[in-house]
């Protein structure tokens, strides 16, 4: 045992990245045998791989069911009736993260802040405030108004939610609190008051992925009745963050904290300063760039006809203005590894990774998201908590 674990640590101590490859501006590889979700002969690959963990009395029961296409065994441990996935099995990504670290014990070494990420965050908000102050005489009328808060503002924008996603966990700064004030400062081109809200809900979406009680990033029924139509998918697509802003207190309640009060004064006061000083189209234009931005796909929109894994990842180049937030399965199994040395850990477990499935463009997300009969809010995989079927097979 004391020789395993001296191994380990001479591995992870002595970690050398230097023979993986990172493309310009910290792009992802895609992994060379990964499948596309776009394949129709292909069928997604367990979530995990677990050479490390593997069960056989696990294998007898199927992890995902749907009202829809659910097998005689899966509808007797079914105990909703609704077009969800619902799995009894725990999350894979926690499964997947010790199977890497054991079989990798340096990949912790790419876990702590990234520098970097407060120099691009100003630097985007300096562009934010400067389109808002050049704009200050247009109007909603103003086609020019539309072209900029689409092309600059809702990328500007979504690159700004991102990176508050980034601090969210921590990995700007050392301390805790520099992170939540800084992202109390990141927040300002959104125009209300986001930051501090969003960290604890999201946090709870890692810890608890899928649950039906807790994770707010999951649609609720009613959404999932009223919105899985054509104009009900475009209407969610485009109002998203109205969507993340009022789900939350319906699935859950969390203290309102010192943090919370601070982020509101100082979003408000800065609006209220933009006002008086430019007028209401600057303020217009953030808020534009929100709803604009939230034209983007749903990272755990599922093919139809399929047995889905949880969450997808996307190895292209808008990574470039999302932090990386496309590689979304490593980012769920190791939260504290930044965006820069993401793809790192890609090519590092690359017998990991490369099994899973991935998107290959996220425009076509969207488009499919919207526009394909078979795809809809109810393509999101739930599970109970109270019936989480453990290592063994019995529900725990």
């Amino acid at each position: 045992m004391t020789s395993t674990i001296s191994s380990a640590r001479l591995a992870r101590d002595n970690a050398d990245f230097s023979k993986y490859k990172v493309r310009r501006f910290y792009l992802p590889v895609k992994p060379l045998s990964a499948s596309p979700v776009s394949t129709p002969s292909s069928s997604p690959a367990s979530p995990t791989d677990d050479s490390s963990d593997t069960s056989s009395d696990s294998d007898d029961l199927s992890p995902l069911s749907s009202s829809t296409t659910s097998l005689s065994s899966q509808a007797a441990l079914a105990t909703h009736v609704d077009d969800f996935f619902w799995t009894y099995q725990e999350e894979p990504h926690r499964s997947r993260r010790m199977a890497i670290m054991q079989a990798h014990p340096e990949v912790t070494k790419l876990c702590g802040i990234e520098p970097l990420t407060k120099y691009v965050i100003t630097c985007v908000v300096a562009l934010q405030f400067g389109c808002a102050y050049a704009l200050r005489n247009s109007s909603l009328s103003s086609a020019w108004f539309w072209v900029v808060a689409y092309v600059v503002g809702a990328t500007a924008n979504q690159n700004v939610f991102l990176c508050i996603h980034e601090l969210s966990h921590n990995l700007g700064f050392k301390k805790p609190l520099h992170n939540r004030l800084f992202a109390i400062f990141a927040n300002l081109p959104i125009g209300i008051p986001y930051s501090a809200s969003f960290r604890p809900y999201h946090l709870i979406h890692h810890k608890h992925l899928g649950d039906a009680n807790l994770d707010a990033d999951l649609p609720t029924p009613l959404e999932a009745i009223v919105l899985s139509n054509l104009a009900g998918k475009a209407f969610f697509a485009t109002f998203q963050i109205l969507f993340y802003a009022l789900r939350p207190m319906f699935v859950m309640t969390l203290p309102f904290t010192s943090i919370h009060l601070l982020n509101v004064v100082v979003q408000l006061a800065v609006d209220a300063l933009v006002v008086r000083w430019w007028g209401w189209m600057p303020l217009l234009y953030f808020i534009m760039s929100d709803f604009l931005a939230g034209i983007h796909p749903q990272p755990q929109t599922n093919p139809p006809g399929m047995t889905p894994p949880e969450t997808y990842s996307y190895y292209g180049i808008l990574n470039l203005f999302t932090y990386n937030v496309g590689l979304h399965n490593e980012h769920h199994d190791f939260p504290y590894i930044p965006w820069t040395r993401l793809p790192l850990l890609t090519q590092l477990a690359s017998e990991f990774y490369e099994p899973l499935p991935f998107h290959e463009s996220w425009s076509r997300v969207i488009f499919d998201f919207v526009f394909d009969r078979r795809v809809s809010l109810w393509c999101r995989v739930k599970r109970d908590t109270a019936k989480i079927v453990g290592r063994k097979g019995e529900c725990v």
